[in-house]
């Protein structure tokens, strides 16, 4: 006889399986959070939207642990001043709860502070391979009228890239110069291997004819762009999760492993970078992540 409060085999399997792609899903969560490619706050925000959800299913003292510089210790002396259980999931927090959380999540990691009378320069920046090329040549293919700068660099052109089109592709020497001549807004050797830089004169004309640039560049450039020019807005492209930015990156082809390794942990370094910036943009998707910096551009 057939028990019939025992569920059947193929029933336990996939509910078997269900927990496991659960637990994953919250170990990316987690991982994403700790390298910055979520904020805090956003993770919070999908955990209370859905508390069924991989991110609602979190518990407290896995999130906290997940964000930077915060340790076994440092965890339950937040969770006490918060009177937070350690036994509470994200989805389940109480109103209290979830107001004193926000609050000390939003003291600690503030969310990014537009600055006001921005000027029409609009610098976009992200780590290696978030697509920073793929979305700002899709602004200039739907927004005709916001100008792409166009830089110079000391590599080799990628296959389909044209030279004057995509960059200014120049020999060490032609750099040098453009440095010395002062022809230069920003410039920096990237990976530590090749340099780029952003010809001043162009984005000067363009601003004074009242139009808008947008700049693609590094870290290093977007930094040194905020010091020649504080009033420029800075735009800083993110991935939706750490495993596809791997995967863009592999997918691409252009690097070899010891270089993809290396580009990976700059990207470590430049996600970390976010608080420098006014705004913050996902590229889950090309034309809305393009649509998006377009109307910040134009905003």
């Amino acid at each position: 006889m057939i028990d019939s409060r025992t569920p059947p085999e193929v029933d336990r399997v996939a509910a078997s399986r269900r927990a496991v792609a659960a637990r994953r899903e919250r170990a990316a969560l987690k991982h994403d959070v700790a390298m910055r490619v979520i904020t805090p706050q956003e993770l919070l925000a999908r955990a209370l939207a859905e508390p069924d959800s991989p991110a609602g299913a979190m518990r407290i003292t896995d999130f906290l642990t997940a964000l930077p510089a915060i340790g076994e210790g440092k965890r339950d002396r937040i969770l006490a001043a918060l009177g937070i259980s350690p036994v509470k999931k994200l989805g389940g927090l109480g109103v209290r709860q979830r107001v004193s959380l926000q609050g000390w999540l939003d003291d600690r990691f503030p969310p990014l502070a537009p600055r006001a009378d921005r000027s029409r320069l609009i610098v976009l920046a992200g780590p290696t391979a978030v697509g920073k090329g793929t979305v700002a040549a899709r602004v200039r293919e739907h927004h005709p009228e916001i100008m792409l700068s166009v830089s110079a660099t000391t590599r080799a052109p990628r296959p389909g890239e044209v030279d004057g089109e995509h960059y200014f592709f120049v020999d060490d020497a032609a750099f040098d110069e453009l440095i010395r001549s002062g022809a230069l807004l920003e410039h920096a050797t990237v990976h530590n291997a090749f340099r780029y830089g952003t010809p001043k004169a162009p984005i000067e004309k363009a601003l004074a004819e009242g139009r808008t640039v947008l700049l693609e560049i590094d870290l290093q450039g977007a930094r040194q762009v905020r010091a020649a020019a504080p009033d420029a807005t800075l735009v800083f492209l993110t991935p939706p999760s750490w495993d596809e930015l791997v995967s863009r990156l592999v997918g691409r082809g252009t690097e070899d492993a010891e270089e993809r390794a290396r580009r990976l942990k700059t990207a470590k370094t430049e996600l970390a970078a976010q608080q420098e910036f006014d705004y913050r943009v996902v590229n889950d998707d090309v034309a809305r992540a393009a649509a998006e910096v377009a109307s910040l551009a134009l905003g």
